[in-house]
C-alpha cells in the first residue's frame, strides 16, 4: 500500500515522501497515529500544491534576505570595549554582543546566525560571517575599539 508521510518516520522516510508499506502497518499504525495518509490522487495533488507553496515561500524569504544582505554588506559596526594592558579586552566580544550592536543599528539578526570560531579578545578589525538564510550569507566588518 502506498502512503504519504505526514511526519518523518525512522527507517521509512521524511515528511511528504510517498512510500510503499505493508497494508497492516499502514492501517494499524501509520494512519491512526496521523503519521501518514493514503496515497490517493486527491492527496497526491494536495501534496504537490503544498510543495509548490513551500517553494514559493522559500524563494520569497530568500529575496528578502538578499535585500538585507546588500544593506549589511555596506555596514561597518564599531563596538567599544574596556581594555587592560597590551590591548587585551576585559572579557570578550561574542555573537550576542554583535547581535546587540546590529539591533542598535536597526537590524534584527539572531545571534545563532552569527558564526564566530572563538570569542574576540583583542582590539582590531574583524570580518564576521552571518548566515541569513540557507542560501544567503554575508560578512560584516566589526571594529573593536578602546572605550
Amino acid at each position: 500500500m502506498e502512503v504519504i508521510l505526514n511526519q518523518d518516520v525512522d527507517k521509512l522516510g521524511k515528511a511528504g515522501a510517498v512510500v510503499n508499506v505493508k497494508e497492516g502497518f499502514a492501517r494499524n499504525f501509520l494512519i491512526p497515529n496521523k503519521l501518514a495518509m493514503p496515497a490517493t490522487s486527491a492527496n497526491l495533488k494536495k501534496l504537490e500544491q503544498e510543495k509548490q507553496k513551500k517553494v514559493a515561500e522559500f524563494q520569497k524569504t530568500k529575496k528578502e534576505f538578499e535585500q538585507l544582505k546588500t544593506k549589511l554588506d555596506s555596514l561597518s559596526l564599531t563596538i567599544p570595549a574596556l581594555i587592560h594592558e597590551e590591548d587585551k579586552l576585559f572579557g570578550s566580544i561574542s555573537s550576542q554582543d554583535i547581535a546587540q550592536a546590529l539591533k542598535d543599528e536597526g537590524f534584527e539578526i539572531d545571534k545563532n546566525s552569527i558564526t564566530i570560531e572563538e570569542p574576540i579578545k583583542s582590539l582590531g578589525i574583524y570580518e564576521i560571517p552571518i548566515k541569513l538564510h540557507p542560501e544567503v550569507s554575508t560578512k560584516i566588518k566589526v571594529w573593536i575599539v578602546k572605550k
